[in-house]
C-alpha cells in the first residue's frame, strides 16, 4: 500500500439556488405554482401580491435593473398587439406581474351563474333512506335493522357483504340467534328494497335491475326483460343475441324492445346522491384565430401578480451600506426577487413553446383530430432553443383553451405512422380516423379490426390490424362482436 497525492481537473455542471427553482417552477401545474407562491408570501415579508389599481417604482428603491424587464407578452406575433381585447395595467414593469391570481374561482353570487349547472346533490343517500324509513309504521326493532343494513350500503347503493357476516356484527355464536337474527334482516332487506330508489340494496347487478323492473307496470317488454336479467344477462353483454331468441322464443322486434327497456335502467342507483367534487382545468394559455393566423396569449387567470413590499425595500434603500442589521431583509429581497423573475420567465417560456406546438399543428385547429401531424419534444426544442427535458416539462400538466376544447400541452405530441406517399400520419389523427369509421358502421355489420385496417390502407395509411386493435382500445370502443346490434 502506498500513499500519494493526486491532482485532477474535471468539469461538472453546478446549479444555482435560482436555477434550481427555475426548473422546479417550470414543471408545476398552475395549482402546484400557486400552492408555492402562497407559501413564499407566507414565509417572506418583502413578497405580495400585486393589487389593482397600486403601482410601485423599481428604480426609487434603487431595484429596478436587477430584475427589470419589458412587459410580459401576451402573444408571440407583434401582429395581434392592436386586436387585445384586455389592455395592460400600469403595474407592468419590473417584477409586477400582469395577471391577477383569481386561479379561475368563479364568485358563487355571480348572477350570471348558470342555474342549470350541474351541483352536488346537499341529500346522501343515507340520509335520503332515513328519512323515507323514519315515515314508515315498522316496528322499532325492524326499522332499526333496517337502518343497521342502510349503513351497510355501497356509494352506489349495493349490499355488498352476504348477511351472515353482517350478523358477525350484531351477535356471538349462539346459532338459535344467528337463524332468527338472519331470518329477520332478509325481512329487513325486503324493506329496504321497497324504498326509493329502485334497486336500492340489490347484492348483485342481476337483482338490481329485476327490483328495478318489477317497479314497472306489466307489459310484454318488461315479461321478456325479465327474463332476460334473469336467465341470459350475460348473453345479452354479450350480443349472443341468436341464444337468447331460441331459448325464449322471441322476435328480433321483441328483443330490441327488452333491450332498449333494460338499457334505460340505472345500474348505481346510489350514486346519484354520492358527493361530486368538481375539478377545474385552468388553462395556462388561450390560441385564437386573428387575421388567418392562430395566435396563442397568455391567460389572465393563471397568473398571479407579485410584487416587492414597498415598506420593507423602503427601509432596505435608506439602511443601504448600513451596519447590516438588514442582512437578513436583504437576503429574502434577493430571493423575492428571484421568485418574480423565475414566475415570469416560466410563462414566457410556455408561451414560446405554445405557439411552437400552435404553428406545427395548425391543420388540427382548423379541421381538427384527423388533421393532426406527428410531432416531437426534439422538434420543438430545436425550434425553441431549449433542451428536449425543459420542453417536456412545460408540456405536462400545461393546458391549451382552444375553440375546439382545453388539451393538455402534451397531448399535440405523438408517434408517427408511415404512408403509401413516403409521408406520416399521427397516431392522433388514426385514432380520429377509426372513430369516425366505427361511428359511421353498420351496426349489423361492424367493421372488423382487419376491415378497418384495409380502408386504412385504401387511403394510404400503413398500419397493421393489432395497432387498428390498440388503438381501438385506446379509445375505448368496444370489439366487434360486441357492437354487433340488431
Amino acid at each position: 500500500m502506498r500513499q500519494g497525492l493526486q491532482l485532477r481537473l474535471s468539469q461538472h455542471l453546478a446549479l444555482t439556488p435560482q436555477l434550481q427553482q427555475s426548473i422546479r417552477l417550470l414543471q408545476l401545474s398552475t395549482l402546484e405554482l400557486n400552492a408555492e407562491i402562497d407559501q413564499a408570501l407566507q414565509e417572506n415579508p418583502l413578497l405580495e401580491r400585486d393589487e389593482p389599481g397600486e403601482s410601485i417604482d423599481p428604480v426609487a428603491f434603487g431595484l429596478g435593473p436587477a430584475i427589470d424587464s419589458p412587459a410580459t407578452p401576451q402573444t408571440s406575433t407583434p401582429t395581434e398587439s392592436d386586436e387585445r381585447q384586455e389592455p395592460r395595467g400600469g403595474d407592468d414593469e419590473g417584477w409586477g406581474m400582469d395577471f391577477s391570481g383569481s386561479h379561475g374561482q368563479r364568485d358563487p353570487n355571480d348572477d350570471d351563474l348558470d342555474s342549470g349547472e350541474s351541483q352536488a346533490t346537499s341529500t346522501s343517500l343515507r340520509e335520503h333512506l332515513g328519512e323515507q324509513l323514519a315515515m314508515t309504521q315498522l316496528p322499532d326493532r325492524e326499522r332499526a335493522l333496517v337502518g343497521f343494513l342502510i349503513e351497510a350500503l355501497s356509494d352506489d347503493g349495493y349490499l355488498t357483504q352476504p348477511l351472515d357476516e353482517l350478523i358477525d356484527l350484531l351477535v356471538t355464536d349462539d346459532d338459535e340467534i344467528r337463524e332468527a337474527l338472519l331470518e329477520e334482516l332478509g325481512i329487513a332487506l325486503r324493506h329496504l328494497q321497497n324504498l326509493d330508489p329502485p334497486g336500492i340494496g340489490a347484492r348483485s347487478a342481476q337483482e338490481c335491475l329485476a327490483l328495478q323492473l318489477k317497479c314497472l307496470p306489466v307489459s310484454d317488454e318488461r315479461r321478456l326483460a325479465l327474463a332476460i336479467v334473469g336467465d341470459h344477462l350475460e348473453h345479452l353483454a354479450a350480443h349472443d343475441f341468436a341464444r337468447i331468441k331460441k331459448s325464449l322464443g322471441c322476435d328480433d322486434d321483441e328483443l330490441r324492445a327488452a333491450q332498449a327497456l333494460i338499457l334505460s335502467l340505472n345500474p348505481r342507483p346510489g350514486a346519484q346522491y354520492a358527493p361530486i367534487e368538481t375539478r377545474y382545468v385552468v388553462p395556462d394559455v388561450t390560441v385564437k384565430k386573428l387575421r388567418g393566423q392562430w395566435l396563442v396569449s397568455l391567460n389572465r387567470e393563471a397568473m398571479p401578480r407579485l410584487r416587492i413590499n414597498r415598506l420593507y425595500a423602503d427601509i432596505l434603500h435608506r439602511h443601504r451600506g448600513g451596519n447590516g442589521s438588514s442582512g437578513g431583509l436583504a437576503s429574502q429581497l434577493q430571493e423575492a426577487k428571484w421568485l418574480i423573475k423565475n414566475v415570469q420567465q416560466r410563462f414566457d417560456t410556455i408561451l414560446r413553446v405554445s405557439q411552437a406546438i400552435v404553428d406545427r399543428q395548425r391543420a388540427f385547429f382548423d379541421h381538427g383530430e384527423v388533421a393532426m401531424r406527428p410531432l416531437t419534444l426534439r422538434e420543438i426544442a430545436e425550434t425553441v432553443k431549449l433542451h428536449e427535458s425543459t420542453i417536456s416539462r412545460v408540456t405536462t400538466q400545461k393546458y391549451l383553451a382552444s375553440p375546439r376544447g382545453v388539451y393538455e400541452l402534451k397531448y399535440f405530441f405523438g408517434s408517427h405512422v408511415a404512408t403509401d406517399s413516403g409521408g406520416a400520419a399521427s397516431s392522433t389523427a388514426i385514432r380520429a380516423l377509426i372513430k369516425q369509421l366505427v361511428g359511421a358502421e353498420d351496426g349489423k355489420k361492424p367493421l372488423s379490426d382487419a376491415r378497418l385496417a384495409e380502408i386504412l390502407g385504401e387511403q394510404g395509411i400503413v398500419v397493421a390490424r393489432r395497432t387498428v386493435a390498440k388503438y381501438r382500445e385506446l379509445l375505448s370502443i368496444a370489439p366487434v362482436n360486441l357492437r354487433k346490434s340488431l
